[in-house]
């Protein structure tokens, strides 16, 4: 709780000075605003990704012993963030519909920069443990620089400029393991939290110092209940199709991760750099949708972001039904870098109909519910994969999935069959 109080106190003695600077004294420059979320995207995934090479040795450094024991710790300490974030998203949304976008953007990085100093002065597993929730608690910067960018660019532009904003915690979530591997063979484990901590930081001041944000605080009185809120949605089945869209994507892409280093070394055979093999073709796609992200989304301003979905989800299961039947981890590759350019159109297009189906006054929200939605997928994903492994093995992993995210486009197609037509008729 002391935390909490901490960052409230931080946040009413200096951040609402600051704020009262930025207010509608000052034009906002939506493109600069763009470019700031974007460095604290990436510096928020680099931050979060920073620590995961090595999480399951500081979970044997702090005294966990034993083959069973260390994987079911480090799948603790690893899911329940997600969980917790999930569990805490909605409740942030309804904040930054009342306080503002910016202010949740500085409650989340200083909040996950003490934690991670915590973390680093961890002695026992349940510490480590408890502090990965608060993390999960306190976080939220990504879905809040959605919610803001959201708010302040113009309709026309959103599908390129949230596809350009996604691209910065692809690339920190990209450059961060290798980063946290390097210096955890450098100065050890603790030090990394350290460090990661001083990112998240400067996360914190670049916000503070240069993003600008117009925003009347509202009341609690004033402020839509989840009833009104669902009222006031132009579609409200459509946005829950779109939540679901966004689980199903976590879950398509966790459902892969356990296995597929033990995939590839079933398709490479005895070969002495498979790791550095699994670790490339477990970055093609982040590499693919960061090449495509900005270029589809602003596609989907020109056709149609609804057109975006329902084609990069059919293309998604028609890249993941022969990756069950690949002979080498080239073709595996290959497969996965296609994935990741239809990948990175999927998020951006659903959050870009998410804009054209709500007001700015719940905005806040919306994103918060769209995250938990994709926490329950990160959380259930890895579950899916593991047990289908262990049941039926590594290639009935990606026929599964591939049948999940069949039933999504089917689903999404149904959703959005009314609105294309009604677009089409106008």
């Amino acid at each position: 709780m002391c935390l909490i109080y901490i960052i409230f106190f931080l946040r009413r003695q200096r951040i609402i000075l600051r704020s009262a600077m930025s207010t509608s004294e000052i034009p906002i420059n939506w493109k600069r605003n763009l470019t700031v979320a974007w460095l604290g995207c990436f510096l928020t995934g680099a931050a979060f990704s920073l620590v995961m090479p090595f999480l399951p040795l500081y979970v044997e450094q702090l005294g966990v012993t034993g083959h069973s024991a260390l994987n079911m710790w480090s799948g603790l300490v690893f899911s329940i963030t997600f969980l917790f974030s999930a569990i805490a998203s909605p409740f942030w949304g309804g904040l930054a519909d009342r306080k503002g976008r910016k202010i949740m953007l500085l409650r989340s990085a200083l909040g996950m920069a003490i934690v991670m100093v915590l973390m680093g002065v961890a002695q026992n597993i349940w510490q480590l443990l408890v502090l990965r929730a608060l993390l999960g608690l306190l976080g939220g910067f990504i879905p809040n620089a959605n919610a803001l960018i959201a708010t302040q660019v113009p309709r026309n532009k959103s599908g390129w400029a949230l596809g350009t904003l996604s691209t910065g915690g692809v690339s920190g979530a990209l450059l961060g393991p290798l980063a946290g591997g390097l210096l955890a063979d450098q100065y050890g484990l603790r030090p990394v939290f350290f460090i990661t901590a001083s990112v998240l930081l400067i996360c914190f001041l670049l916000t503070l110092f240069f993003i600008r944000e117009n925003f009347k605080p509202v009341s609690k009185k004033e402020m839509l209940h989840v009833r009104e809120v669902v009222a006031s949605l132009k579609n409200p089945k459509l946005v829950l199709s779109l939540f679901v869209t966004t689980l199903i994507i976590q879950v398509a892409t966790g459902s892969i991760a356990p296995i597929l280093t033990l995939y590839v070394r079933e398709l490479a055979g005895n070969v002495s750099n498979i790791a550095f093999i699994s670790g490339m073709i477990a970055s093609v796609p982040g590499v693919a949708a960061l090449l495509s992200a900005p270029r589809l989304g602003k596609l989907g301003d020109r056709i149609g972001p609804e057109k975006i979905l329902i084609v990069a989800l059919i293309v998604s299961v028609l890249l993941l039904i022969p990756m069950s039947f690949v002979q080498t981890p080239w073709q595996l590759a290959v497969l996965r870098f296609l994935l990741g350019a239809a990948d990175g159109a999927l998020l951006p297009a659903v959050q870009t109909l998410l804009v054209y189906n709500s007001t700015s006054q719940i905005a806040g929200r919306i994103f918060s519910y769209n995250q938990s939605f994709r926490d329950i997928g990160n959380v259930t994903g890895p579950l899916m994969g593991a047990a289908i492994s262990a049941n039926y093995g590594f290639r009935a992993v990606f026929l599964v999935t591939a049948g999940v995210v069949l039933f999504n486009a089917f689903y999404s197609w149904n959703s959005l069959r009314r609105r294309v037509a009604s677009r089409a008729s106008g």
